[in-house]
């Protein structure tokens, strides 16, 4: 008869399998971290680059900033904010996968914004690997200035400051990632003071790329390209009428249009 205690651990191990080994950090173009390990994410897919409409000056700067890290060269941490469904995050994707298409040694670590406070676990654990990483923050906001603090030493200047092959990419819907408190301003004895410490945060950013609300002209041209590349051709007042029912234009808003068009025709979205 089997022993009894190894039939209980044999159930317990069931139940609670060990955890999945940590992905190789050099063998992956993209990864998740869960905040204390890295798994390899399965489909990294990012549009194309020249998908991407409207948003040129934003991606050359951003392009060559990430072909600087990944040739070893000094680079910048970037705050890209501004209107949202303006295409932040796809252009990050899509930059870090067009520099992998021309042989960059270059990784994506997708950090969630709740697991900031780890981020100095991740730096150890990446800052010996001969590889470029770029730690993506997608909508990253605080609610009160004081909860940036402790971010601002992972950017400059902190004990637990990102190793040199890796930089913060980081998204949000404010420029400043934390809300301008005037009351507070207003009651401080020196008013300035309090404004600067609210600031301070995104000052640490060596370059932030602004993303403002598309025009009509722009939304139907990114409702083109991405019909184009589908092989679908998009009707403009179909286009504006579906914008104009969601209340906004955007890049999101066109490809959620053009989802929906290739659907009609049943198309296949990959």
């Amino acid at each position: 008869m089997t022993d009894p205690i190894a039939r209980i651990a044999a159930a317990l191990e069931r139940l609670s399998p060990p955890p999945a080994p940590m992905a190789d950090p050099a063998a992956h173009p993209a990864y998740g971290w869960d905040g204390a390990s890295l798994s390899a994410i399965a489909a990294f897919r990012p549009l194309p680059l020249a998908r991407l409409v409207g948003v040129n000056r934003q991606r050359d700067l951003l392009l060559a900033n990430l072909r600087r890290l990944a040739d070893g060269a000094a680079a910048q941490d970037v705050l890209l904010w501004g209107a949202r469904g303006t295409g932040k995050s796809a252009l990050v994707k899509s930059v870090v996968a067009e520099l992998q298409g021309t042989g960059a040694d270059i990784a994506m670590i997708d950090v969630g914004a709740a697991r900031i406070a780890t981020l100095p676990r991740l730096f150890a654990l990446i800052g010996a690997v001969p590889r470029a990483f770029v730690l993506f923050i997608d909508d990253l906001g605080f609610d009160a200035p004081g909860e940036g603090r402790a971010f601002r030493s992972l950017l400059e200047g902190g004990a637990a400051a990102r190793p040199d092959n890796a930089r913060l990419v980081v998204t949000s819907n404010r420029r400043h990632l934390v809300p301008r408190d005037f009351a507070a301003e207003a009651d401080a004895i020196n008013p300035r003071d309090t404004a600067d410490d609210q600031l301070a945060l995104a000052d640490r950013f060596g370059l932030s790329l602004g993303f403002h609300a598309v025009d009509q002209d722009q939304y139907l041209a990114v409702v083109h390209a991405h019909a184009a590349a589908l092989g679908l051709v998009a009707d403009d007042a179909d286009a504006i009428r579906w914008a104009t029912q969601r209340g906004a234009r955007s890049g999101r808003v066109a490809w959620h249009y053009v989802v929906d068009l290739a659907g009609r025709a049943g198309v296949p979205v990959a």
